[in-house]
């Protein structure tokens, strides 16, 4: 096997794990695993997606924010997204950082660049917005697009105005800042919750997470929150020039901000400000996983702009790993929607900074063999970054006796077909990843398919949790996705119908089938998303949507990208976004035979709508195709293809038939040649200035 498709392989059950942890962390204020853990898994993930670039796609974990909206409260739309940051580790990532900036904004070496720098408050991101001056709304962070309404909670949080003060209040602001609790009303609550004989939390974010999310404002206003402003999103008016401006402006509002926060000159300054807030974090009476530092003139981070889910202009420094010792009771095997048989670690449960941590993830068998972890063994936990749990390593000096080494299984524990390592024949070397080989038959790839095909971002069937679809496949009733809109007359003819079964009714019925047949039309984007197909997800099928327009045009074309010396094969890969690895997974699920037949049922039962391009405004340049060669003088590439993007316009890597312009710089190679071959239109850096109106 390819050192190509041992990438695409662990990328995949990496993204899949990731995303299971960033619903426990985002949507269920339940974290499983420390953040040691899950910063080393993210930090993998980004390695694999260094060294093969085609694998970042817009719906990595890499590039969105970890979670939705959870249920129980109305949904709000932040006006501005609240994106995540990038993580730096060790001191030379804050070095790295600031070159990328001085390179990205081609700054002399002598020339300083000021910085926030704020303590990382270890609580529940949130958004307050106000007009004229008022407190209309506050909402969590959820999927970083929509949010929980938890309006009348934040009203009872006594650090939080109702009205803002002062003269210079914008008309519209939203405020950004994080809800947290303090460690005296922790130990005072879990105090409370063990005296009543409830649960207890196992850290404050969780504490403070759960208190924000309490249906009866009531509840949350004893439990006695603090909230720190750190920023805005939308806003009429930004009356400072520089984030340390706007923070003494949201002070004099009357929003509380962290006292610690600092302006400091440099890099160098930073690190020491990290240094400092790091020795004495035990004794601030909260939680912080780091320091924040945020380029400070507020037009260079205009300029900066965001790459995927991160700003460019800030980053989180995290604060090192705390360790702890513990035993490992057990390994057990779960399968994933994809077939991968990923090992995680059942430990004794052990407190680490403040979390219990009682599950860690192992990768994979040979992560197991090359640590030797056994059963039974005394293993050293870590958590980086205050967050998330991994085995660092196994105190061999420790073992009990008559510890084996761990046989990983060769049959898959959900159906019991064979789970098998792909060989490279040229190598010898085993895919990382054992998966199993049933996928037609094995309940926790099926399962998993559903689940995903009636997800909210997919077909949005109401009614239809993780419990109704194992029940409804357990009794063979829905076995695939058509099945879903063929149940109403399966079950005039089921022998006993399903709302004589246990946990169903009429009504629970009438309204399930009522939602299967509200969701008979869907979008493009979300259709090609609920089919599952290999790291394509929202942002991925939301780009091949708007390339392709229609259900069959994207099945046709990507039947004909099945010849790789084709037109199709080099559309696929030309649009932004998708590299050679993706355009393989997509076409290879198109083509095989079994998808077909399943996709063609789908369509016999329901409509898929075409694909509506938004509204472009003024834009000259939406929804045409820019190809960006050569070196640019008045920009980078990278701000050229941000400018672009947020016109409205696709930002394509190669030129084709179908490209509209190419901006040539000095120096440009190829493309150029191409293009006029082609007959493409070529516009030098300035004509294409005034073409966009900058």
């Amino acid at each position: 096997m390819s050192k190509a498709r041992e990438a695409v392989r662990e990328h995949a059950a990496l993204v899949k794990e990731i995303r299971q942890h960033d619903r426990l962390y985002y949507e269920l204020s339940q974290p499983s695993i420390s953040d040691a853990e899950y910063d080393a898994l993210f930090q993998r993930l980004k390695e694999i997606e260094a060294a093969h670039p085609e694998l970042a796609t817009p719906d990595s974990p890499t590039q969105r924010v970890g979670g939705r909206a959870a249920e129980g409260f109305a949904k709000s739309r932040h006006l501005r997204p609240m994106l995540s940051l990038d993580n730096a580790f060790e001191e030379a990532d804050v070095i790295e950082f600031d070159r990328r900036i001085r390179r990205f904004l081609r700054l002399a070496e002598d020339e300083a660049i000021a910085y926030t720098a704020e303590p990382k408050i270890d609580g529940l991101s949130a958004n307050l917005l106000y007009r004229r001056g008022e407190l209309a709304g506050g909402a969590t962070r959820g999927d970083g697009m929509v949010g929980e309404d938890v309006t009348q909670n934040m009203r009872t949080i006594a650090d939080i105005p109702r009205r803002l003060q002062g003269k210079d209040v914008p008309e519209l602001i939203e405020i950004r800042g994080e809800v947290y609790m303090s460690h005296a009303e922790f130990e005072r609550l879990n105090a409370e919750q063990e005296a009543a004989g409830k649960p207890v939390y196992v850290n404050p974010r969780n504490a403070a997470a759960g208190s924000l999310r309490q249906l009866d404002p009531a509840v949350t206003a004893k439990r006695k929150l603090h909230f720190f402003a750190y920023g805005w999103g939308e806003a009429s008016a930004v009356p400072a020039p520089t984030q340390w401006g706007m923070l003494d402006l949201l002070k004099r509002f009357g929003l509380p901000t962290n006292p610690l926060g600092r302006r400091v000159g440099g890099v160098a300054e930073a690190i020491a400000f990290y240094r400092e807030i790091e020795a004495g974090r035990g004794r601030l009476g909260y939680d912080i996983d780091g320091i924040v530092y945020k380029v400070d003139r507020l037009d260079w981070q205009e300029r900066l702009g965001f790459v995927s889910r991160n700003p460019r202009w800030a980053i989180a420094h995290k604060f090192r790993a705390e360790q702890a010792e513990t035993e490992l009771l057990g390994i057990d095997i779960q399968v994933g929607r994809t077939g991968a048989l990923t090992p995680v670690a059942r430990l004794k449960p052990v407190f680490v900074g403040g979390v219990s941590v009682s599950n860690a993830t192992l990768h994979n068998e040979d992560e197991i063999h090359r640590k030797d972890i056994r059963v039974g063994d005394r293993v050293v936990i870590q958590r980086a970054g205050d967050v998330i749990p991994q085995v660092v390593r196994v105190l061999t000096d420790k073992r009990p006796r008559g510890a084996v080494p761990f046989v990983f299984p060769e049959r898959c524990p959900a159906c019991g077909s064979h789970a098998v390592r792909e060989v490279n024949p040229r190598t010898g070397r085993a895919d990382a990843v054992r998966r199993c080989t049933g996928g037609l038959v094995c309940p926790a790839q099926a399962v998993e398919r559903l689940r995903h095909f009636v997800q909210r971002d997919a077909f949005d069937i109401e009614g239809l949790g993780e419990k109704q679809i194992q029940a409804l496949y357990d009794w063979g009733v829905v076995m695939q996705p058509a099945d879903l809109f063929t149940l109403a007359e399966r079950n005039r003819r089921a022998h006993p119908p399903l709302q004589e079964r246990e946990g169903w009714g009429e009504v629970s019925v009438a309204n399930l089938l009522a939602a299967i047949e509200a969701r008979r039309e869907i979008g493009l984007d979300r259709f090609i998303h609920a089919l599952g197909i290999r790291h394509v997800g929202q942002a991925t099928a939301r780009l091949l949507a708007q390339n392709y327009g229609s259900v069959r045009h994207w099945l046709a074309s990507m039947k004909a990208a099945a010849d790789h010396d084709g037109e199709a094969w080099s559309e696929l890969n030309a649009i932004d976004g998708i590299g050679e690895v993706m355009a393989e997974a997509i076409v290879d699920f198109c083509i095989e035979p079994h998808n077909l037949r399943a996709i063609e049922a789908l369509l016999a039962q329901i409509r898929v709508a075409d694909f509506e391009k938004p509204a472009t405004g003024a834009s000259k340049v939406a929804g045409l195709t820019v190809v960006f060669t050569g070196t640019l003088e008045t920009m980078t590439r990278d701000e050229a293809k941000a400018r672009a993007q947020a016109l409205g316009a696709k930002v394509a890597g190669s030129v084709s038939k179908k490209t509209d312009y190419v901006v040539a710089g000095a120096d440009a190679g190829s493309k150029l040649a191409k293009a006029r071959e082609a007959g493409v239109k070529v516009l030098s850096e300035r004509e294409w200035l005034d073409l966009i109106g900058a």
